[in-house]
């Protein structure tokens, strides 16, 4: 009888702890671009794309928007540009329940120069190594404000807030690349490689020296046989040189989400499964 009790109990606590519904998921986020949010019909094309991709309801999904304010505080200081409340399409979709390695699904008919390994160079740059991210748009769009919209994904479902220095890097790799795909033409696979090579370079040697880092960018694109100009090769030297100077934060930030970014079933604590498991323990596997 005392058995039988304390299971009553536990359904009790699972009844309580449960959302009402199911209602959401709190390792699922869209993070919709505000131009998008604010138009019906684009919101249901973005919608219609994670639904397929990403087999989700999103009835059970957490959502914000991600304003052009947002986005300009971060790109006005790397590219000087600012963007209006029309032009912010990108939109994200972070699902952390499948986190055994970062993925990034990009809608490559609308995202027109961003790549998937783009957006996870730049995040792992950042300190996030798990988790599975869709990127689209209601229509073309070059993907770069997606980042900020994923990042603060990210910071919504872990509760951590990411370092400004550590978002800046971040996002500067992302615009560097774009600027010169877009000015010189380059395969933005051929780019996002050689990035990664000299990225891997520079971390493993911790080099932080802006000359060797650009000899280095030199060597690998003369390795790659990419042709871009010497005004490209110092503005990756820059980005490069700055993701490295903030490692010490990327650090820290990886210590304080490394529960969430490494247990697919992390509720902030509590684990579901976990109370599940232990209530079928007390009646013998039911």
């Amino acid at each position: 009888m005392r058995k039988i009790g304390i299971v009553i109990i536990a359904l009790i606590l699972v009844g309580m702890l449960l959302p009402t519904g199911f209602a959401t998921d709190s390792n699922l986020v869209i993070t919709y671009g505000e131009t998008t949010n604010a138009n019906s019909d684009y919101k249901s094309i973005v919608d219609s794309f994670f639904v397929s991709q990403a087999n989700v309801d999103l009835n059970n999904v957490n959502s914000k928007v991600i304003t052009a304010d947002q986005v300009n505080q971060v790109s006005s200081s790397i590219t000087g540009k600012s963007y209006s409340s029309n032009q912010i399409l990108s939109s994200a979709f972070l699902d952390l329940n499948d986190n055994d390695n970062l993925e990034v699904s990009v809608d490559k008919s609308k995202i027109t120069t961003i790549t998937g390994d783009m957006y996870i160079s730049a995040l792992k740059s950042a300190g996030i190594t798990s988790g599975h991210v869709y990127v689209t748009s209601p229509v073309s769009a070059t993907g770069e404000s997606a980042l900020a919209g994923i990042m603060n994904a990210y910071e919504e479902v872990t509760d951590v807030e990411i370092p400004e220095n550590v978002k800046e890097a971040a996002n500067d790799e992302i615009y560097t690349q774009a600027e010169i795909v877009e000015n010189s033409g380059v395969d933005a696979n051929k780019l996002s490689d050689l990035v990664n090579q000299v990225k891997d370079e520079v971390s493993k040697d911790n080099i932080t020296d802006h000359d060797t880092i650009v000899n280095i960018i030199n060597n690998h694109v003369q390795n790659n046989n990419i042709n871009i100009t010497n005004v490209d090769i110092e503005n990756l030297a820059d980005t490069i040189e700055q993701v490295q100077n903030v490692q010490g934060d990327v650090n820290y930030y990886k210590d304080k989400v490394s529960g969430f970014l490494n247990d697919g079933n992390s509720t902030g604590g509590f684990s579901l499964d976990g109370l599940l498991n232990w209530v079928r323990s007390l009646v013998g596997g039911i």
